[in-house]
């Protein structure tokens, strides 16, 4: 039987379970902690991963995503996956709060922000306002292959763009 002596050992350890796939030995810990220390940010980012990745329990994903942003503002890991699960349920009041906020927080990865942003315009067919988060995340890109799926974005917008004009043809004698 393990013990552990500390949260941080114990948390650790969950990180550890969850890179190995133990997602079910995780979790465990991970409640654990919560049940010691509720205001442990980070096991609630960890669960969260959990319920939105595996377990697909989107509620219970937002919760805990939330609550670690509400408990440790400043932990930059937490803004992405949590702006992907709004994206993805398409919550767009929850979208642009989590947006704003996650733009102010030193190292988040701005142009992954912006991306998500234009996923979400894309997904509700807002494809001008789609097309601006696309183009916020290319001049803030600095990796080729972030850089090539935005690129790959722009291009999918555009000729949504393209696509939806209607053409009207007037006869004239």
């Amino acid at each position: 039987m393990d013990t552990y002596y500390t949260i941080e050992e114990k948390y650790l350890q969950a990180v550890e379970e969850v890179n190995y796939g133990e997602s079910p030995k995780a979790l465990q810990l991970l409640k654990e902690i919560i049940d010691n220390d509720p205001l442990y940010a980070r096991a609630h980012f960890q669960l969260g991963k959990i319920y939105y990745y595996e377990i697909k329990d989107y509620q219970t994903a937002g919760y805990h995503f939330k609550t670690c942003m509400d408990l440790e503002p400043l932990f930059p890991d937490n803004y992405f996956h949590y702006l992907s699960l709004v994206v993805f349920l398409r919550m767009e009041k929850q979208a642009n709060q989590v947006i704003e906020k996650a733009l102010n927080v030193p190292g988040v990865s701005i142009a992954s922000i912006y991306e998500l942003q234009g996923l979400f315009f894309e997904k509700n067919k807002d494809f001008s306002k789609a097309l601006t988060g696309y183009q916020k995340a290319f001049i803030e890109v600095t990796g080729k292959d972030h850089k090539d799926t935005i690129e790959e974005s722009l291009h999918r917008v555009k000729e949504k763009i393209r696509r939806s004009v209607v053409y009207q043809y007037q006869l004239t004698c």
